[in-house]
């Protein structure tokens, strides 16, 4: 038997050894929600990116404008997503399809989400909305802005996360393994469906339902351009996106410190890394073959392409960049250059006016991205992220047969019916209402002068006849000089 002193002794070491085993913990979660709260940061400082690239694809006419709607687009999405947002997404589950608890986040932090998840869920929502923007731009009131944004950030990319990244979600692959969708659920790690397609169908609908804009395409169906004021905003814009992306893709685990195998050096950290090398490989690869490829195309060397290559690539990695080796990568920024190019030579086709390439980039390349996880996904990386799972069914050129790849499709097909449905059904209300589409007249003379007050800065498109006729009245007041006669730009 242990004397009193020997007792005493070991009790006080069990409570020291248990002081020390909660501080571990209370570190682990410190240093995983820090984690979360600065990816929360990369991804919201995506909003600049969006800003200065919608900025400099437009005309110098409408800067303020679209400006101003990236803006709102964050603040309005902040309130709805707060208010109804958050509860649709993760509150607990009614039948799989929307949430229904935790509304003005009540009842919150949850034994599962802390602030910090909010935070970061929430910097997704507006990133949704930002890409619907950039379809519309040059030519929407600003109310519709206002209303869609709300709808948008509030209910319609709420529903979907539901369905695809909560527990309770119906094709959740968090899900118990006997009740997932097709035994293993739609894998779509970072959104290249919840996300990219949700805004880009939105887009998509809200472009079609407006109409091109005026000059866009003559009478006899030719495409005329009506480039962007500025390259160096474009150029800026995606730089920033890019480094956004970093916590877009690799935050997405939400948690570091998780090791996959004890005492040993790799871990989710490791997973992590290599999502942000699989994020790279398929955005540079993007943008390469978008350079040369639209230099066979059109002779030029054009960057404003290859900015959008690049963000096509990251758009299609989003799904798969944890689960596929990083060669797989390469193929899939090769395929989604393509697939974006393929897609802005329909849209001329058929006269589908799009400023940004929104629609095409972040819907078209967001369907390949789940398309290609289910070739590509790879079974280790499938366990380690949803967790061991034996039998589960992996990428079909990996050996893991088909299901994957027909969960992937059913996601793409009730992501397209679901926005087109609640999306597409506002566009034409506020259409009908007479809220969606500017006069012809503020059309042509930007927005930012008759919509908002004046312009972001002096500075004069090709296409702007009033400063044209301006400029030939100073030159000689009484000039009879045809139009065609190109004044000085200033």
């Amino acid at each position: 038997m242990l004397g009193p002193n020997a007792t005493a002794a070991a009790e006080y070491i069990c409570g020291q050894l248990g002081t020390v085993n909660n501080k571990f913990t209370d570190a682990a979660y410190a240093v995983d929600n820090t984690y979360l709260l600065f990816s929360a940061y990369l991804v919201f400082s995506m909003q600049i990116g969006f800003a200065m690239l919608c900025a400099g694809s437009v005309r110098a006419k409408n800067t303020m404008n679209i400006m101003l709607t990236n803006v709102l687009d964050a603040a309005a999405g902040g309130l709805f997503y707060y208010l109804f947002g958050y509860a649709f997404a993760f509150g607990g589950s009614s039948e799989g399809f929307i949430g229904r608890h935790n509304f003005a986040l009540r009842d919150f932090p949850t034994l599962t989400s802390d602030y910090s998840f909010f935070l970061y869920q929430w910097s997704f929502a507006i990133a949704a909305a930002g890409i619907t923007s950039g379809s519309i731009a040059e030519r929407t009131q600003f109310v519709a802005y206002l209303i869609y944004s709300s709808f948008l950030t509030g209910f319609v990319y709420p529903v979907v996360s539901h369905w695809f990244w909560s527990p309770f979600g119906w094709a959740s692959p968090f899900r118990s393994a006997d009740d997932r969708l097709f035994n293993t659920g739609a894998i779509d790690f970072a959104g290249s469906g919840v996300v990219h397609m949700v805004g880009g169908i939105a887009g998509l609908w809200g472009a079609l339902v407006e109409g091109p804009r005026r000059g866009r395409f003559e009478k006899s169906g030719r495409a005329i351009a009506l480039r962007g004021h500025s390259a160096s905003l474009v150029v800026l814009g995606t730089f920033l996106l890019w480094f956004g992306w970093y916590g877009f893709n690799p935050g997405s685990f939400t948690k570091i410190l998780v090791p996959y195998e004890t005492g040993s050096s790799y871990g989710q950290w490791s997973g992590i890394g290599r999502t942000a090398v699989t994020t790279t490989l398929a955005g540079s690869t993007a943008a390469l073959t978008t350079l040369f490829g639209k230099r066979l195309l059109s002779g030029h060397w054009n960057v404003t392409d290859v900015c959008n290559g690049l963000l096509g690539g990251f758009a299609a990695i989003t799904g798969g960049c944890s689960v596929v080796e990083p060669w797989a990568a390469i193929v899939c920024g090769f395929v989604a250059a393509l697939v974006l190019i393929g897609c802005n030579k329909l849209a001329e086709i058929v006269q589908y006016d799009d400023p940004l390439e929104a629609a095409q980039l972040h819907g078209g390349c967001g369907a390949w991205g789940l398309i290609f996880v289910g070739l590509f996904a790879k079974e280790k990386y499938l366990n380690e992220v949803y967790g061991e799972t034996p039998g589960r069914p992996y990428g079909l050129l990996m050996g893991g047969g088909g299901k994957l790849l027909g969960a992937q499709l059913v996601q793409i097909l009730v992501v397209a019916g679901w926005v087109s449905a609640t999306m597409g059904t506002l566009f034409f209300l506020l259409k009908r209402l007479g809220l969606l589409r500017i006069s012809e007249k503020d059309e042509m003379a930007g927005m930012d002068m008759t919509r908002h007050g004046g312009f972001a800065y002096m500075y004069y498109d090709n296409d702007d006849e009033s400063h044209r006729a301006i400029q030939l009245q100073r030159v000689d007041p009484g000039s009879p000089f045809p139009r065609s006669v190109t004044p000085p730009r200033v």
